[in-house]
């Protein structure tokens, strides 16, 4: 993909997998400093004597931040390049995590922690710009899964990091937000020594306007082909599953289990769900990569239509143990996040190319995260009108409907990888319905 006259990338697959470690280790790094929040929360509660929902105020502008960010940040990505995207917006999380340890008052931290949330925001869409030029079409899913594993261990390695600061430094919070970004800041610099250069070519093609594949016209027609429309719904679905157990499931086991269950056996049970879904990522990746577009199909409707079902006797699983219920969570994981890992990733590349990359998969995370907003609220709801049978059960029916939208993923089968590669490198768009 590095090449038009080439089916695959002519990096060297040493030097391919160098650069990809080289974006996880990145990504990570820019959660350092957005998770992190997670462990002031409390110390800043007791510093500046706020409630939960003063406190959570700064969780709610920060989330709307970033959604706003997913879909201003991908076409200007697509103009200036991955890797002049990526090493601004560390660049930039890094200075405003900084200046969060210095935040005279609830109101400058909103707007600094939002700030930090706004410029990270174009990191993923920027590091989705790059993988394409590493990897040919048929390693490119499970680069993207690899690459999506840093958002999976990244939040529980920023909220570990942050514990340690907050251990050490006598639970200081403008230390466990400052902190951080020196760390960031050394990640920025050696992203900047190891990942390479646009080669001539390619800067002088992203210099032209009339060579820019890229254009507004073209980004409003994205809403007209099919499969960028199934890509988005798959997006809203597997958010609102994902947020939601992220969220819920402590409360769920710790609801549904009653006095016996405690809430630290609760929080033990509910880790399978991360874990699992870690595993899911990387075999989802291997595999999708291996199949033909009508494989690709049936694959994600038995996926989706395994997973409603799980979701609708969940509940039931209590009568069979906790080690079964924490068993079915962690299948819900694998299940949730191996599909999800496609939809930002190699999903967003094939819908219009990786020119194209950054500002779809903007839109398709920007709607997902419109999506996890509704799972406080709305599922929240569900659970006083029915419990948490109620809730599952609607989760379940709306898995239902994203498996069947699946069925039209794709039009019609490529004849060869050759073609793939060559549709990636053209303006029109890759693997698209558009004839």
């Amino acid at each position: 993909m590095a090449d038009d006259s080439q089916p695959e990338s002519l990096t060297p697959p040493g030097r391919a997998y160098l650069f990809l470690g080289t974006l996880v280790a990145a990504y990570i790094g820019v959660y350092l400093c957005r998770k992190n929040l997670a462990v002031a929360v409390p110390l800043l509660q007791k510093s500046w004597g706020l409630n939960k929902e003063q406190v959570g105020i700064i969780n709610s502008a920060s989330t709307i931040a970033y959604a706003c960010g997913k879909f201003f940040f991908g076409p200007i990505t697509d103009r200036l390049g991955g890797r002049t995207a990526l090493l601004g917006s560390m660049a930039l999380v890094a200075l405003f995590g900084a200046c969060g340890a210095f935040a005279p008052s609830l109101a400058i931290l909103t707007l600094i922690y939002s700030a930090n949330r706004l410029f990270g925001s174009a990191s993923w869409g920027a590091t989705l710009k790059l993988v394409p030029e590493w990897f040919g079409p048929v390693k490119l899913a499970f680069a993207c899964g690899l690459l999506s594993l840093s958002f999976v261990f990244g939040g529980a390695l920023a909220v570990s990091f942050a514990g340690l600061i907050a251990r050490m430094t006598h639970d200081s919070w403008p230390s466990v937000l400052g902190l951080p970004s020196i760390v960031l800041v050394v990640l920025t610099v050696l992203c900047a020594s190891i990942l390479p250069r646009p080669t001539k070519r390619r800067a002088a093609a992203a210099a032209d306007p009339k060579s820019s594949t890229f254009s507004l016209r073209r980004t409003l027609d994205l809403f007209k082909e099919r499969k960028f429309l199934v890509v988005v719904a798959l997006s809203f679905t597997l958010t609102l599953l994902r947020e939601t157990f992220n969220f819920w499931t402590v409360d769920f086991i710790r609801t549904e289990g009653g006095s016996t269950v405690s809430s630290a056996v609760a929080a033990f049970l509910s880790t399978p769900f991360d874990l699992c879904g870690a595993a899911g990522i990387v075999l989802m990746g291997w595999v999708f990569g291996r199949l033909q577009p009508s494989g690709r199909q049936r694959l994600l409707v038995v996926i989706l239509g395994a997973l409603a079902l799980l979701l609708a006797v969940l509940p039931e699983l209590f009568h069979f143990g906790l080690w079964v219920l924490a068993a079915g969570v962690g299948l819900i994981g694998f299940l949730v996040y191996g599909p999800y890992s496609l939809l930002g990733g190699v999903l967003s590349v094939e819908v219009r190319g990786k020119e194209f990359a950054a500002t779809v998969s903007g839109l398709v995370d920007g709607t997902g995260y419109i999506a996890g907003i509704l799972s406080g609220t709305v599922f929240g709801r569900l659970l006083m009108i029915g419990g948490y049978r109620l809730g599952f059960e609607a989760m379940a029916g709306l898995t239902l409907i994203a498996a069947v939208l699946c069925c039209f993923l794709y039009r019609r089968p490529l004849a060869v990888a050759g073609s793939a590669a060559a549709s990636l490198e053209t303006p029109a768009p890759a693997l698209s319905d558009n004839p």
